[in-house]
């Protein structure tokens, strides 16, 4: 696998770094490549943003990433994701200031377009 076959849109579903361990949120995250052939992520997870910059190797993904809180505050962390093909990527995240006891995690499944061309 390479890194260009991982853009696109995927459907999340994850847990927050607690020891519920229990689905908490769904989202999508967007993959694109920047000029360097480096992962260029985008979550988006209720109404809220997030950001990130990554690098692909023996499909581990691994993204830095940081968002705006409710309370005007950045958090930034790190996500890490097993590719387990092109459309599945099965992953752990760590915020800085998160509950150090814990990971948070993270399914991801590629969406197709059900779009028709003509």
């Amino acid at each position: 696998m390479t890194v260009q076959d991982l853009v696109g849109n995927y459907a999340i579903s994850g847990s927050n770094q607690d020891e519920s361990n229990q689905i908490t949120y769904k989202g999508v995250l967007g993959l694109t490549l920047d000029k360097n052939n480096r992962i260029v992520a985008d979550w988006t997870i209720n109404d809220s943003k997030q950001k990130g910059h990554g690098f692909f190797k023996d499909n581990i993904l691994v993204i830095n990433f940081n968002y705006k809180g409710d309370d005007n505050e950045t958090y930034k962390g790190v996500a890490v994701y097993r590719c387990i093909n092109k459309d599945i990527l099965d992953g752990f995240w760590s915020e800085k200031h998160g509950n150090p006891l814990y990971l948070g995690s993270e399914y991801c499944l590629r969406m197709e377009t059900t779009e028709r061309l003509n």
